[in-house]
């Protein structure tokens, strides 16, 4: 073979080629053959800075882990709308691009030693309060992200969150804008209500036997049923093969030494620092001679001297670290110490420091009663799966080939359930409330040709096969069928309507100058006086009415009507308006108050200047 290709290559068309290589190469370089195979466009960029396919995909993914754990167990990947999500995914990425931008323009930083200290006092990265690298990775793989990218998405956030903060910190409100908020706040009311029944219309509401038809014959298609099935099904659970009892001791004894041989024993060291400045090497040498003379401790000095704020309340505690967390100069020094040695400074590039080390463990093996029981069921667990699979190719096989489902079910020791009708919406319970199922059940594969279906997975434990044991077709509803229905529909309308035109007709009344004996003697009226916003002892809804009506004029009454969450209506009045002496309000609400402003007032302001930027970037979608 390779005399023929060495006898082709002397062709005239294998010198072309050869040289159109070294020409390209000549000219361009290496790269460009390799880019010809990842010449694929970045979905976007903004502002020249590419949104790299990477990050999408990434994006993408996540966004579809937290959509399916929302949809539950019988969640189904195939219902997520992929354009959709990959369109909002990119929209989610240009905006940080944006933001993120806007923050780098304006020379804000975050230095490694910070995210050091934002990763080392996560509470998910912790086990007993300290952080734990073997759980910092699992939570991290978890999600899908290495240590580097998550690094540099911490390093995104606080970016964009330090020019934000910049903005509401920066905002304020005016000595005006606060009282103005506190007189609304503190204002009360007068408030009165009536409420008029619908029960009260609905009986009095007359439905006549030509209104039924009309409406009946208006909405024919609504009345029609939806075609329904009825299904046969057999179900096969991977907790069914799962056997305690079937682990010998000598399995479990195996698996030991394996986890043993698994095993590596780590060093972890507990330590402490104190942070300098890159200029103060005399301050940290000084600082170190008063520790070992005894002036003070070195959690004392750390509080003190430390310029490491998130370590320095804890006396520089640092917990315990193994190999591969700190900083290079300061995990060598750190490994190179014996227990109680206080270290020269150290330079990095955070500064001088100075070390304490304080404990030095190693992580030892479990004992084998202390794994045993977990081990058994992690044996049962992986040989019921091996089984499950194993069963589930043999139930493909029969249900494939069968005319039935009598043949899996007496092969596989199964049985044979039945489901209640249900129609192309299926159910909001059972077998049909799984939309694959559904789906199967009025395919044409089984309404038309009587087959069984695939096995269908439910969850990762759980498979069925489905057959259609009876059709029951649509069919159009008779008026006597619906007629209940109908006649509650008509009578609620026609309740509605007079309840409505009599509410109308009362507040004409009212804003006539008819006083409320001649207008309304029947009504019963509630009052509160002084009413509070949110007030406990009246209808919610009543008080948010009578807090958006106009403040009554004098010797009169504002009037509004509103709908209650039962489907009565009230009719509210509001008699008299109460403001606040803000001479008594505490001055450190006033403060709070003009704190809270000021944050909406920058939160409002950042939108502001990110749709700004928005709309300013140029943004190019691939």
């Amino acid at each position: 073979m390779l005399q023929s290709i060495r006898e082709n290559s002397k062709g005239i068309i294998a010198k072309v080629i050869v040289g159109l290589i070294i020409v390209t190469f000549a000219l361009f370089g290496v790269e460009s053959l390799v880019g010809l195979a990842n010449s694929e466009k970045a979905p976007a960029e903004v502002n020249g800075e590419e949104i790299s396919n990477q990050d999408l995909q990434r994006g993408i993914e996540l966004q579809r882990r937290q959509l399916l754990a929302q949809m539950g167990a019988n969640g189904n990947p195939a219902d997520i709308d992929e354009n959709q999500l990959r369109r909002m995914v990119l929209q989610a990425l240009i905006d940080q691009e944006v933001r993120l931008q806007s923050a780098e323009s304006q020379g804000l930083y975050l230095s490694e030693a910070m995210i050091d200290q934002m990763i080392v006092g996560t509470p998910d990265f912790q086990v007993d309060g300290r952080f734990d690298r073997n759980q910092f990775e699992a939570v991290l793989r978890g999600a899908g992200f290495t240590p580097l990218m998550y690094r540099d998405l911490l390093r995104k956030e606080q970016l964009i969150a330090q020019e934000r903060n910049a903005f509401q910190l920066s905002a304020f409100a005016t000595e005006q804008q606060v009282e103005r908020l506190l007189r609304l706040d503190r204002q009360t009311r007068d408030i009165a209500w009536a409420e008029l029944s619908l029960d009260q219309f609905m009986q009095t509401a007359e439905v006549t036997d030509a209104e039924l038809e009309s409406r009946y014959q208006e909405q024919l298609e609504r009345f029609m049923t939806q075609p329904q099935v009825v299904l046969d099904y057999v179900e096969l659970n991977q907790a069914d093969f799962v056997k305690l009892d079937a682990i010998t001791d000598a399995e479990l004894e195996s698996a030991y030494q394996q986890e043993l041989a698994r095993f590596q024993a780590s060093e972890e060291r507990a330590a402490a620092h104190i942070l300098f400045e890159e200029d103060a090497q005399e301050q940290a040498e000084a600082v170190r001679q008063r520790i070992l003379d005894g002036e003070l401790s070195f959690a004392e000095a750390a509080q003190e001297f430390s310029a490491d704020a998130g370590s320095a309340e804890q006396g520089g505690d640092l917990g315990y670290n193994s190999r591969g967390v700190l900083t290079g100069p300061f995990e060598d020094t750190l490994f190179a110490m014996q227990p109680g040695e206080i270290s020269e400074p150290v330079r990095t590039e955070f500064g001088y420091h100075l070390i304490q080390l304080n404990d030095v463990r190693n992580t030892e093996p479990p004992a084998f009663d202390e794994m045993a029981a977990e081990l058994q069921r992690e044996l049962a667990q992986s040989r019921a799966e091996a089984e499950y699979v194993a069963a589930l190719e043999r139930l493909a096989d029969l249900s494939f080939s069968a005319g039935d489902l009598d043949v899996p079910a007496e092969e596989l020791g199964l049985e044979i359930h039945q489901t209640e009708p249900f129609g192309q919406a299926g159910s909001e319970s059972g077998l049909a409330s799984n939309p694959r199922v559904v789906k199967a059940a009025f395919s044409e594969e089984l309404t038309r040709e009587g087959l069984n279906s695939d096995p269908i997975e439910l969850d990762r434990e759980t498979t069925v096969v489905v057959r259609v044991k009876e059709q029951i077709p649509e069919r159009q509803l008779s008026l006597d069928e619906v007629r209940d229905e109908l006649e509650g529909e008509l009578r609620r309308e026609q309740a509605e309507a007079a309840l409505e035109a009599r509410l109308q007709q009362l507040l004409a009344d009212f804003e006539s100058g008819n006083s409320l004996n001649t207008v309304a003697s029947e009504l019963s009226w509630s009052e509160v006086a002084s009413a509070e916003r949110e007030q406990a002892d009246m209808p919610s809804a009543v008080n948010r009415k009578a807090f958006e009506l106009p403040r009554p004029a004098e010797d009169a009454a504002s009037f509004g009507t509103v709908r209650l969450p039962n489907g009565d209506r009230a009719l509210v009045r509001v008699n008299a308006v109460q403001d606040p002496d803000l001479a008594d309000v505490d001055a450190d609400l006033k403060r709070q108050m003009a704190a809270f402003l000021a944050s909406r007032n920058g939160q409002l302001d950042y939108q502001l200047h990110v749709e700004a930027l928005t709309e300013a970037a140029e943004i190019e979608r691939n």
